[in-house]
């Protein structure tokens, strides 16, 4: 049996692959600045951000005590081309991401930091996500019905436009959808 360890993260996607995997945990979440460095390799910005996560759960949990708890953070970016793709800020910016993924192959970018008692395992997971060309009409219902403001790249792969608008992706499924929970599973057995 894995000990109960902590998700930085209210992302209800994350909790699900945890609870599929049967990993116990606690929620445990604090408001954190997702800015990065200017100049910053790309694959090294969700492994940054997901690091300050976690840095700030840990100073709010450590009163002094030696044994921390395992402490999980992630974040994940949609990166097409060389531009990392955040969050859309309204109706309009949705459907102009997704009408800019249309069509093409962009990646999908996980990184994860744990905390524990020996210091701390970090690694970013990679996924490639090919869509069908998309219409405008399929892009605006998807949007309107999902309404995918709280996703990187404006779209969830779990939900209607990754079953009907994704042609193929390569690397792990589960990563895209915020989490890539088999090399989480790998490095937290690992720890013990």
């Amino acid at each position: 049996m894995m000990q109960k360890i902590i998700l930085a993260s209210q992302s209800p996607r994350r909790k699900q692959l945890l609870e599929w995997a049967e990993i116990p945990f606690d929620v445990l979440v604090k408001s954190t600045d997702e800015s990065y460095p200017a100049g910053m390799a790309i694959e090294e910005v969700p492994v940054y951000i997901a690091r300050n996560k976690a840095l700030a759960i840990k100073e709010l949990i450590n009163s002094g005590n030696t044994q921390l708890p395992v402490i999980l953070a992630a974040d994940t970016v949609v990166v097409l081309g060389d531009t990392i793709i955040g969050k859309p800020a309204d109706r309009e910016d949705a459907i102009n991401i997704l009408s800019a993924l249309s069509g093409k192959v962009h990646r999908v970018i996980t990184g994860v930091v744990l905390f524990h008692s020996g210091g701390e395992t970090a690694f970013a997971d990679i996924t490639e996500v090919s869509f069908h060309p998309l219409t405008k009409d399929q892009i605006e219902f998807y949007v309107d019905k999902y309404q995918p403001y709280d996703k990187a790249g404006a779209y969830a792969i779990q939900e209607w436009i990754g079953v009907t608008g994704i042609k193929s992706i390569k690397g792990d499924f589960y990563n895209v959808m915020g989490l890539p929970v088999s090399r989480v599973v790998q490095a937290l057995a690992e720890l013990t």
